[in-house]
């Protein structure tokens, strides 16, 4: 705006900016035409400023007092484009903002482009049609000083959305951690906290997604899953991005169930139509009375309960509540002794036999562990949980296999007839890309034949998973290690389970082996019987775990499984007990 513009605006009476009086129209106020559309344009003008100056701006006052400056100066159209990035503006792909249009082709007849601070760009243009009387140059410093205004209006909104997007958004359009905590604490000094469910969950092995389908798809996967758990959860809900595929979220309590189900597992279609079925590691907490419902109290403790799920096995899904507590403390107890126990080679092989039942020769033994601690005997299920929460079992289970190649190494340097060895290997090493050579490396240190070790791995309990525990099994096999599906029957088995993978041995969990009790057409003996004569016909060898009386090792017998492993012949052994057995070699049937 010139000098003298600003004169003649500061001439205008002060009650004219209140005024309700239509453009090019100034009744009652003496002087010519050219002094009435002038007062008429500066009434105009300062309701136009005073609009988008409130802090509440009414945006179809300001779309109506733009459509009578367009007709003030004769135009046909005037509109806005507003990018968010250079990118957008050079593919010209942004937003139109065009508060008026009659219709008419025109030409342009001023432009104005602006760049903010965090790199919004925006560009207004006004147009004129061929019949119309030219602007004049009083009216384009008119035109001149609404457009620069409105650009500069349009600029700071849009340089005020997009701070507040990059502040409260992550890169990929979620709600991000600092919107996070602005909604809990809102929620908090409203008191609205109480009685809800916060949570943390992590798409398990996402990483693998994004290498199977490229990560164009999986991030369309992420949102697609993101979406739907919103939509189930309503308004009254929120969750959020922590980052990478890790997210937050809150909800009433009675829509728990909706939220465990969900993240439980769900499909989720990729853009061609593929199934995915995504599962999670979800911690929870249930806000139940003031302190709870601080934001530190609400965050450390789903977080703590989400760490558990992560880390914890089978169960995925954990509540932090009373016994939770307690079992934190046991673990962490557990994970503060675990690195010197390590150190002070303070886990020992105990070796349970394996019994063929037709003869009653010794043919293998799977290794356990023992923990030998201030002079006392700690058993598995008091520590093996709390380190299967970390990648610490992996560290354990290589030690196991180390401890039990010495013992082969040097039964065989005593002139011993070695047998298979098994060893159990938790299913944290699924993702482990070296985990066969790795093992190749230990074995080889002792000069132990590979086909003398069995890896013994439990089933999956997701697709993702599966894909990867094909890819370790491969790996194993052709490195001539037996492996051995541990506990079939309880997790995720399917035939793809036994047809996919290269397994050498079957073992059936002991949960179905038939009690002596059960008649012929019991549910779990027939089931025993279909799956040895199905493991027999694939080559498998067959073991079943539990067998604990003559009448068992009769029911092997009749079924064709010939092999036992449990207490009927022996309990897990300490060496020098199991090297007895080792000397003998066979049992009496």
């Amino acid at each position: 705006m010139t000098s003298g513009q600003s004169e003649k605006r500061s001439k205008i009476p002060s009650s004219v900016g209140k005024a309700d009086v239509d453009p090019g129209f100034a009744e009652g106020i003496p002087g010519s035409e050219e002094t009435d559309l002038e007062l008429a344009f500066y009434k105009l003008f300062s309701k136009l400023v005073s609009a988008m100056t409130t802090f509440e701006v009414d945006v179809d006052l300001v779309k109506n007092l733009l459509i009578k400056m367009c007709l003030m100066f004769r135009l046909c159209k005037a509109e806005t484009r507003v990018y968010q990035n250079e990118q957008e503006e050079r593919e010209d792909n942004g937003e139109t903002l065009s508060c008026y249009d009659n219709g008419k082709e025109g030409n342009v007849v001023l432009t104005y482009r602006v760049v903010t601070s965090v790199m919004t760009r925006a560009v207004i243009t006004s147009y004129m049609a061929p019949d119309e009387k030219p602007l004049n140059e009083d009216e384009k410093s008119k035109l001149d000083l609404v457009m620069r205004t409105v650009l500069s209006y349009i600029s700071r909104k849009r340089m005020r959305e997009a701070l507040y997007k990059l502040a409260y958004f992550d890169e990929k359009g979620f709600p991000n951690l600092r919107n996070w905590f602005d909604y809990l604490g809102k929620a908090a000094a409203q008191d609205q906290l109480r009685d809800k469910i916060a949570f943390r969950y992590n798409l398990r092995h996402f990483s693998l997604i994004n290498q199977e389908f490229g990560r164009e798809t999986g991030d369309v996967i992420m949102n697609s899953h993101y979406a739907k758990l919103v939509e189930l959860l309503g308004d009254d809900s929120f969750v959020a991005r922590l980052g990478g595929d890790n997210f937050l979220g809150i909800c009433p309590a009675e829509k728990t169930r909706i939220v465990v189900e969900y993240l439980t597992e769900t499909e989720v279609r990729t853009p061609k139509g593929v199934g995915v079925n995504i599962s999670t590691s979800a911690g929870f907490f249930r806000v139940q009375n003031e302190h709870d419902a601080m934001v530190d109290a609400i965050m450390s403790s789903k977080i703590s309960a989400y760490r558990v799920a992560q880390n914890g096995g089978m169960d995925n899904t954990v509540f932090y509540d009373e016994s939770f507590r307690s079992n934190r403390e046991k673990s962490m107890k557990i994970q503060q002794q675990f690195s010197e126990a390590l150190e002070k080679n303070e886990f020992k092989p105990y070796y349970q036999p394996k019994v063929n039942v037709l003869d009653g020769r010794l043919v293998g033994a799977e290794a356990l562990c023992r923990w030998f601690r201030g002079g006392k005997v700690i058993p598995p299920s008091e520590f093996i949980p709390f380190l299967e929460e970390t990648s610490e079992i992996c560290k354990l289970d290589f030690n196991m296999l180390e401890n039990v190649c010495k013992d082969m190494r040097r039964w065989a340097d005593e002139g011993r007839e070695l047998i298979r060895i098994s060893i159990n290997f938790s299913r944290k090493h699924i993702l482990n890309t070296y985990f066969p050579e790795t093992i190749a490396e230990i074995v080889d240190k002792y000069s132990v034949p590979h086909e003398l070790i069995e890896v013994e791995l439990t089933e999956t309990t997701s697709e993702i998973e599966y894909g990867e525990l094909r890819r370790m099994a491969n790996g194993l096999r052709d490195l001539g290690f037996h492996i051995s599906i541990d506990d079939f029957g309880i997790g995720y088995s399917s035939l793809n389970l036994i047809k996919d993978i290269p397994w050498s041995t079957l073992k059936i969990d002991k949960a179905f082996l038939p009690e002596e009790t059960e008649g012929e057409s019991s549910i779990n003996r027939i089931m025993f019987r279909h799956v040895v004569s199905m493991a027999r016909q694939l080559g498998l060898e067959c073991i079943s775990e539990g067998v604990e009386t003559p009448r068992h090792v009769d029911i092997l017998k009749e079924y064709g499984c010939d092999i036992a492993q449990g207490y009927f012949f022996d309990k897990p052994l300490s060496v020098a007990d199991f090297e007895q057995r080792l000397s003998r070699g066979r049992y009496d049937i």
